[in-house]
C-alpha cells in the first residue's frame, strides 16, 4: 500500500511503502528497509470486560477504542481512565514450516470513560512504535501487564490458534501465566 498513491496507479516519487512485499528480497534498489507489517497483528486487550480481539485499525492508530479520542502522554489527564492494552504480536515460522507466535509486546492505554463527542486518552507514542519494533524483532515483553490481562492474553492467543501457541516458545507461555495442561 502506497500512502501516496492516489489510484492512478503511476508512481510518483518518494512513496512509502509500509505494508506489501519483501523490501529484503535482494534486489538493493529502491525501497530496501521499508517497513514490513505482514506478519504482525493488534489485538486489544480489554481487561474491564474480559476480553481480546483483533482490530486491524491499531496499526495506524485507528482501533474502535482509539476513535474518537484526543490522546495525551500524560497519565494524570485522565484520572479514572479505562485501562486497554494494545498488544502487538508477530507470526513467524520455524524450520519445517511450523507457525508460531515470535514477538509479542503490550502497551498501556487509557480511554475516558463516558459518551462524549471527543474523549480524553493516554498512550506513550514512542512506547508503541517501540514496541511494535520489538515484536517484529520476536521480543516477549509483556511484564507491565497485569496478572488478569495477561491471562485474557494467554487464553486468546492459546485459542486463537493453538497449533502456534503449541510451537512458540517456553518464555511466551511463562509470561501469561499459561500453563499446559
Amino acid at each position: 500500500m502506497d500512502l501516496f498513491d492516489k489510484g492512478d496507479n503511476k508512481r510518483k516519487g518518494g512513496g512509502f511503502n509500509i505494508l506489501s512485499g519483501d523490501s529484503t528480497d535482494g534486489h538493493g534498489g529502491y525501497g530496501v528497509g521499508a517497513l514490513s507489517l505482514d506478519n504482525m497483528s493488534p489485538i486489544i486487550v480489554d481487561p474491564e470486560n474480559n476480553d481480546a480481539y483483533v482490530d486491524m485499525g491499531a496499526l495506524h492508530a485507528r482501533s474502535e477504542v482509539e476513535k474518537r479520542v484526543k490522546f495525551s502522554q500524560n497519565k494524570e489527564d485522565v484520572p479514572d481512565g479505562r485501562l486497554y492494552w494494545m498488544v502487538w504480536v508477530t507470526v513467524d515460522h520455524k524450520e519445517g514450516g511450523k507457525p508460531f507466535y515470535t514477538g509479542v509486546t503490550a502497551c498501556k492505554m487509557l480511554i475516558e470513560r463516558g459518551e462524549k463527542r471527543i474523549r480524553k486518552g493516554y498512550k506513550s507514542m514512542p512506547e508503541h512504535v517501540n514496541n511494535m519494533d520489538k515484536s517484529l524483532k520476536g521480543r516477549i515483553v509483556v511484564n507491565n501487564m497485569d496478572d488478569h490481562s495477561k491471562k485474557i492474553l494467554g487464553a486468546f492467543l492459546k485459542g486463537f490458534n493453538e497449533e502456534m501457541w503449541e510451537n512458540s516458545s517456553e518464555e511466551l507461555h511463562q509470561a501469561l501465566n499459561i500453563e499446559d495442561e
